[in-house]
């Protein structure tokens, strides 16, 4: 998969304007030496619930080895104008552009981690002007499969060991929505998807057979069910309720009958409106009388985990879940709330000076420093995740701070093993890292979660897995805002007193 080749051309001016004219300015300044740190991170979970999964790395890397500007793409930039009718560029930026010699480093958490607020999901390093180009196509590309990811791991939660497959292609936001979708939808746990094009790039098993058309195409439903019978005899899960559903779960099974008969076994039956729960356990004792145990049946119509969870509650027969626009287009939460900042500087061959980002809203304080997040877990299950600088490392007593409550402290007891949970991915430009597939991406979600305690899965108030600041690192956090605030609050003295 490339997604160059998607879409056909250069993807360098995937980006918002800003980024360019800041580029600019850090070019007309002479500050392309100067190097900088930034972190990609999300500030709350996903769908209210206690954890996220974090998706479209692939993508990420695969835009990377193909980043470069072409004349197509510097020749568009020269005809920008700025308000006063000249070039927005100078011709010197778009030729800097031109042979821009990428060599940044990126580290980042692999696909199918779960990850948590406020930690970084990536880090980049490099000159300041590079650093800063990435933004925009970073977020896009992470924010928007992460979501997705986590959506269908909460779906498939609900489904509690059913298949749940992903039919959300034509309710998805555009072309490039459906497949980013159907990716990370798979990566988050669904068994197959719709979408043949992701099928072809992905590797995505494709399951689906027939829509109400197909039966409204025929004088009856007898026949329609027959004839797809007949020419598809290897797909035949018959969609019943065209007209009526329990009459059509009988001539489901007369469908099946002849399939039978040919040596051939029907998949099943979908439902696809009315009472779910119901109409479920009504064509189960159809099928079971019928001699027909082992079909499937399978449900769609605007499901999300809550209505899943709730007609599991209700002992619906449901046997496999078709899921599409909720969970192709995160319909309950249109966007991640990831951010990418600036967090320190230096000139080559000097220290790191951090920098912090304050705000009225607590939420929106940054975390200073070049950071990294190391998890910790007792056994098989993950107790806290502490991020730390590399710089100042972790102190022996292991306290983590709440960064929105700096009364809430955990100790991570001795004796616990860790990891550092973001990986070397690009190295001076080039990407290093050696990509799983995405079944191994899958299984890592599926492993990842069942590695939380069962209290941060719940989807109605789920208890707050314990992530937050090594407790320099903290420190370090508050005397700069102190020392920030107090900068501000001198300049705002001074210009009241004249």
């Amino acid at each position: 998969m490339s997604v160059n080749k998607i879409y056909g051309h250069s993807l360098a001016l995937l980006t918002d304007l800003y980024q360019l004219t800041m580029a600019h300015g850090y070019w007309k300044l002479g500050r392309i030496d100067e190097e900088a740190a930034f972190h990609l991170f999300f500030r709350t979970n996903a769908f209210g619930g206690g954890y996220t999964v974090a998706a479209g790395l692939a993508y990420v890397l695969d835009f990377l080895r193909n980043l470069r500007f072409e004349e197509s793409d510097l020749a568009f930039l020269s005809t920008l104008t700025g308000n006063d009718g000249r070039a927005l560029f100078d011709e010197g930026f778009l030729d800097h552009l031109r042979t821009l010699d990428f060599r940044f480093d990126m580290d980042a958490v692999p696909e199918g981690t779960v990850v948590f607020p406020h930690q970084p999901l990536l880090r980049v390093t490099g000159p300041l002007l590079q650093c800063q180009l990435l933004e925009t196509p970073l977020l896009d590309m992470v924010n928007f499969q992460t979501l997705v990811a986590t959506k269908a791991a909460r779906v498939c939660a609900a489904a509690d060991g059913d298949p749940v497959l992903e039919f959300g292609l034509r309710r998805a936001q555009g072309i490039d929505g459906a497949l980013a979708a159907s990716r990370a939808a798979y990566i988050g746990g669904c068994a197959a998807t719709s979408n043949v094009l992701a099928g072809k790039l992905f590797g995505i098993p494709l399951r689906g057979t027939h829509a109400h058309s197909w039966v409204m195409s025929f004088d009856d439903e007898r026949q329609a069910f027959g004839e797809y019978a007949r020419v598809m005899p290897n797909n035949c899960v018959f969609l019943v309720d065209t007209y009526d559903t329990l009459d059509g779960v009988r001539h489901a099974i007369e469908a099946g009958r002849r399939l039978r008969e040919r040596g051939v076994e029907m998949i099943g039956v979908r439902l696809d409106s009315g009472d779910l729960a119901y109409l479920s356990i009504e064509a189960r004792r159809m099928l079971d009388d019928a001699g027909f145990e082992s079909a499937a049946i399978v449900a769609s119509n605007d499901l999300d985990e809550h209505i899943i969870e709730s007609l599991k509650d209700q002992g619906a027969a449901v046997s496999m879940w078709g899921v599409g626009t909720k969970l192709a287009t995160a319909y309950d939460q249109p966007a991640l709330t990831g951010v990418y900042k600036l967090t320190a500087l230096r000139h080559p061959g000097e220290d790191w000076q951090p920098k912090v980002k304050i705000s009225e809203q607590t939420a929106k304080v940054s975390t200073p420093g070049v950071l990294q997040v190391r998890r910790y877990f007792q056994g098989s299950t993950f107790v806290a995740d502490m991020t730390y600088d590399l710089d100042l490392g972790i102190e022996d007593d292991r306290v983590v701070v709440d960064p929105a409550d700096s009364t809430r402290l955990k100790r991570v007891p001795r004796g616990l093993q860790s990891e550092d949970l973001l990986l070397p991915m690009v190295r001076d430009g080039q990407v290093i890292y050696e990509e799983p597939g995405i079944e191994e991406i899958r299984e890592r979600a599926r492993t990842q979660i069942r590695h939380l305690h069962p209290a941060v899965l719940r989807f109605m108030n789920p208890h707050e897995y314990p992530a937050g600041l090594e407790r320099r690192l903290h420190e370090l956090r508050t005397r700069l805002i102190l020392e920030a605030r107090g900068h501000s609050a001198a300049i705002a003295e001074s210009a009241a007193a004249t």
